[in-house]
């Protein structure tokens, strides 16, 4: 069963993660399902804009631990490296639909996305580096540029949640719309790109992305990072933390 919804309407493709009993944790077959919708978007001349949000009050926990943990993406070619290129390289409007909490993942895809709105309460959370892993997709690039260096390192090294409201201050999210309406509202910003000229549009945002070289190249280092972390000792105490529903203890490591 794919966890991954992906409808058309009116020019506009919403990409549902769709596993609300699990937070909408992202699983390894999920990347792969995710990185074929957006595949066949980017084919599909019908589809002007592309809107990715989640099911239920949630937009996602991150990772699917225990998929995590059971087989870690240890090679460049595994599903969530391939969904990251696919977005990364994605030449049509992307709308991120902050539906509820997004963790891991569900940050670090946000400086992919063109325009991103979020639901009061909303709280944004990427903790690579408290369960001993490094931030991906291009974050440690992207954030720095999009947020600024502290407050990126507020994100990053601290790990602390940002509310949507102070992400808005930041500049990481556009708006922050009305629980009731917010669907609505995105889509109503969807369908003023779907009506752009398509061609125009998609080589507006080739230039604002800029070089798209420079950003597959932090990708690649911090994914040869992250698989070098999949064997540290600190990787396997967070993992045995984790497992034993402790804090993890860092403290015998230099």
């Amino acid at each position: 069963m794919s966890h991954i919804d992906a409808t058309i309407n009116d020019g506009i493709m919403t990409l549902r993660l769709n596993r609300p009993d699990k937070m909408n944790a992202i699983t390894a077959a999920m990347y792969a399902d995710a990185a074929a919708a957006l595949t066949a978007a980017e084919q599909n001349k019908d589809v002007r804009t592309v809107v990715i949000t989640g099911t239920g009050d949630v937009f996602t926990a991150g990772n699917d631990m225990k998929d995590f943990l059971d087989d870690p993406a240890a090679d460049p070619n595994s599903s969530v490296f391939q969904f990251m290129r696919t977005l990364m390289k994605f030449s049509k409007p992307v709308i991120a639909a902050l539906n509820g909490i997004a963790v891991g993942i569900g940050v670090t895809m946000l400086p992919h996305c063109d325009l991103v709105y979020a639901v009061p309460g909303t709280y944004l959370q990427a903790p690579f580096v408290n369960i001993a892993i490094v931030p991906e997709f291009g974050s440690t690039l992207l954030l720095r540029r999009t947020i600024g260096l502290h407050r990126a390192n507020e994100m990053l090294l601290l790990g602390e949640k940002i509310s949507a409201e102070r992400a808005r201050e930041f500049g990481l999210v556009n708006d922050i719309f009305p629980a009731e309406q917010f669907m609505v509202m995105v889509m109503e910003k969807a369908k003023t790109l779907a009506a752009k000229p398509p061609m125009a549009l998609r080589q507006a945002k080739q230039l604002m992305r800029g070089d798209l070289g420079e950003i597959s190249a932090r990708m690649t280092l911090e994914n040869t990072m992250m698989i070098e972390r999949f064997t540290s000792p600190e990787l396997q105490e967070a993992v045995q933390a984790f497992l034993e529903k402790r804090p993890a203890d860092y403290s015998r490591f230099g």
